[in-house]
């Protein structure tokens, strides 16, 4: 949750919020899933309370860290972790399959995410990631849906694990935080090679009107009459979208 700009200094000490208790940190880790085959990417690994967990239990930690005497020193503290001195948003995500658990910096959440999951392709599996409460929500409630939601939904379910009260943080910030867990569906939604026209259908959906991207008759069968765009679900997007795709009304 920590915020983070690149430079030798660090930022002021109130857009910096890490988890106070190692024991919470140890608790996010299991309730995460990693075990001893896996790849685990810690974005913004800050003081290291996740980092520190995860090199218990993963096989391998990638940290990475934007400010320079953080990540000076997590470098060398354990043998299983190698830690980037980098901005995650220029940094290339793991051509082998990798998961994700992270406290992100606020101000690049939204970033973060677009680059985790906008593209199928990638190889991650799974991203247990704590954001500020209000963001958990939105990503976590089917409705009122939203375009990026369906469009991740499509391919991941978003499950919003716990609630964490801003005490947990030091410093303390404004807000609680929330975990949020993506899973990656054993079948997605929508077929990999159709997922961009998936994202352009939805995106027309939302900014021109249901009636603008199938027939009335389709979106009435599946979302009853006057739905709107934010009405539907991941799933129900994904079943509009491949009837149009076959022609069938």
């Amino acid at each position: 949750m920590a915020g983070r700009r690149r430079s030798g200094a660090r930022p002021p000490a109130d857009s910096q919020h890490f988890l106070r208790d190692p024991r919470l940190a140890a608790q996010l880790v299991r309730a995460a899933g990693v075990g001893p085959r896996d790849l685990v990417v810690d974005i913004g690994a800050g003081s290291g309370r996740l980092t520190a967990e995860l090199s218990r239990s993963a096989r391998r930690v990638l940290g990475i860290e934007q400010d320079r005497r953080w990540a000076a020193q997590l470098s060398g503290r354990w043998p299983n972790v190698r830690v980037l001195d980098d901005d995650v948003l220029t940094v290339a995500l793991p051509r082998e399959e990798f998961s994700v658990v992270a406290n992100l910096p606020f101000d690049k959440t939204t970033a973060i995410l677009h680059k985790l999951f906008d593209d199928p392709a990638t190889r991650l599996v799974r991203a247990d990631l704590i954001v500020e409460w209000g963001v958990a929500t939105q990503l976590g409630l089917p409705w009122p849906s939203r375009v990026k939601s369906i469009v991740w939904g499509s391919t991941y379910e978003v499950v919003v694990t716990r609630r964490l009260p801003r005490v947990a943080f030091e410093p303390v910030p404004r807000v609680d935080a929330g975990v949020v867990s993506f899973r990656r569906r054993p079948k997605p939604f929508v077929p990999p090679e159709a997922h961009e026209r998936f994202h352009r259908f939805v995106a027309s959906g939302f900014r021109h009107g249901l009636h603008t991207v199938a027939q009335r008759r389709a979106t009435e069968r599946l979302a009853g009459r006057g739905a709107a765009a934010r009405d539907l679900d991941a799933h129900q997007w994904a079943q509009l979208f491949l009837l149009t795709q076959r022609g069938v009304s």
